[in-house]
C-alpha cells in the first residue's frame, strides 16, 4: 500500500488527511499542540456538506515514528518549511516524492526550467539553499491548492469549498509517480488534473495573492472592498501587471486577462485574505513567498517592479511593528 505523510495537518492538510484516511489509504499526519492531542485522543473530525465523519489516521509530532514514505505532502505556510528540513529527513527514502502544497513562489521554481534561468536559486525563500540541498528539487511534484478549509477547534476540520488539487512535475512529464499520487487523491474524492505546465497555473493563483494579500494587511479591507475601491484596484492592477512582465520573461503563459483575474478575486466577496487573518492573529505572514520572491525575480530578470517593491517595504514594516516578521 502507498504510504503518504501529510506534513502540516492544519486546515488543508487535515482535509486531505481525513479524506485519505476515510478512503482507507495508509496516511500519517504530522501535527503539534492541542490539535495533535485531539486527533490522537478522538480521531480527526471532518465537517463537509453538513455531515461529520471521523477519521482515525496515525498522527504524531515525531516523523521518525512514521519512517520512510512514498509521498510527503507538505501543507505548511512557506516560512515554516525551512525549520522542518532536518525533521523531515526520516520520512525520505531513496524514491520518496515531495508534493509541494505550499502557497507562493516555491524554492524549486527554476529547477529544470527551460531557458536562461534554469536551476537558479531564490535567496528570499530559501536562504543558504537549505531546502534545495536537504529536500532536493528532484523529489518535487508541484501542486496548486484550491480548496478552502479551517480548523474550527482542535481535531475538527470544516471544509468550506473547493475540491481541486492541480499536480505537475517541474519537467512537465506525466510520470508514474505523479499519476499514482493523483489516483490516491482522486480515490479520496478530489479532482486532480495533471498539468504539463504547473508553473503557469501556480502564477494565476500567485497573481492575486501577491497583490491582494499585502494590500489587505495595509488597509484591513476584504477582497470585495479592495476590488471595488478605484484607487486600491488601480494599485493592485499595477502590481499584477508588473508581476506579469516578470513572469513572461521567465516563460510563463498567462491564460487569464488581468481584469478577469481581478474581477474573480473581487467576486469572492467579503473575505479576509489569509495574510490579513495571520496579521490580526499575530502570526508570521507569507510575505517572502508571495511578494518578496516576485521582487527578487524582478531583479533577476532586470525588470522594474516599483509598486511591488513599495508595497513589500510597507507590509514588512507593518509586520515588524506587530512582531509578525523576522
Amino acid at each position: 500500500m502507498t504510504k503518504i505523510c501529510i506534513y502540516g495537518a492544519g486546515a488543508i492538510g487535515g482535509l486531505v488527511g481525513a479524506e485519505l484516511a476515510l478512503a482507507e489509504s495508509d496516511v500519517t499526519l504530522i501535527a503539534r499542540g492541542p490539535h495533535l492531542e485531539a486527533m490522537q485522543a478522538n480521531g480527526l473530525a471532518l465537517i463537509k456538506e453538513g455531515e461529520t465523519r471521523v477519521a482515525k489516521p496515525f498522527a504524531t509530532d515525531d516523523p521518525a515514528k512514521a519512517g520512510p514514505q512514498d509521498y510527503i505532502f507538505i501543507t505548511l505556510k512557506a516560512h515554516s518549511v525551512p525549520g522542518i528540513v532536518e525533521a523531515i529527513q526520516p520520512l525520505m527514502g531513496p524514491e520518496t516524492a515531495v508534493v509541494w502544497g505550499v502557497n507562493g513562489v516555491p524554492w524549486w521554481y527554476f529547477y529544470q526550467l527551460e531557458g536562461d534561468y534554469r536551476d537558479k536559486r531564490l535567496e528570499s525563500i530559501d536562504p543558504g539553499n537549505g531546502q534545495w540541498d536537504k529536500i532536493g528539487p528532484e523529489r518535487i511534484i508541484g501542486c496548486v491548492v484550491y480548496p478552502a478549509a479551517e480548523v474550527v477547534e482542535p481535531g475538527v476540520i470544516q471544509h468550506v469549498e473547493g475540491n481541486r488539487f492541480s499536480l505537475g512535475e517541474p519537467s512537465g512529464e506525466k510520470t508514474e509517480r505523479v499519476q499514482l499520487f493523483a489516483k490516491e487523491l482522486s480515490n479520496s474524492g478530489f479532482r486532480v488534473p495533471i498539468r504539463p505546465r504547473i508553473r503557469d497555473e501556480l502564477w494565476v493563483k500567485l497573481w492575486g495573492n501577491l497583490s491582494f494579500n499585502p494590500m489587505s494587511v495595509l488597509t484591513g479591507k476584504t477582497l470585495e472592498d479592495m476590488g471595488n475601491d478605484p484607487e486600491l484596484r488601480s494599485t493592485i492592477r499595477t502590481m499584477m501587471l508588473e508581476a506579469q512582465t516578470v513572469g513572461e520573461k521567465i516563460g510563463v503563459k498567462f491564460l487569464v486577462d488581468v481584469d478577469k483575474r481581478l474581477d474573480g478575486a473581487t467576486a469572492v466577496g467579503a473575505h479576509k485574505t489569509s495574510m490579513l487573518q495571520d496579521y490580526e492573529r499575530g502570526r508570521p505572514m507569507e510575505i517572502d513567498a508571495l511578494v518578496g520572491a516576485v521582487a527578487e525575480m524582478g531583479r533577476l530578470t532586470n525588470t522594474p517592479t516599483p509598486t511591488i517593491d513599495r508595497v513589500l517595504a510597507e507590509v514588512i514594516e507593518k509586520a515588524r511593528e506587530a512582531g509578525c516578521y523576522e
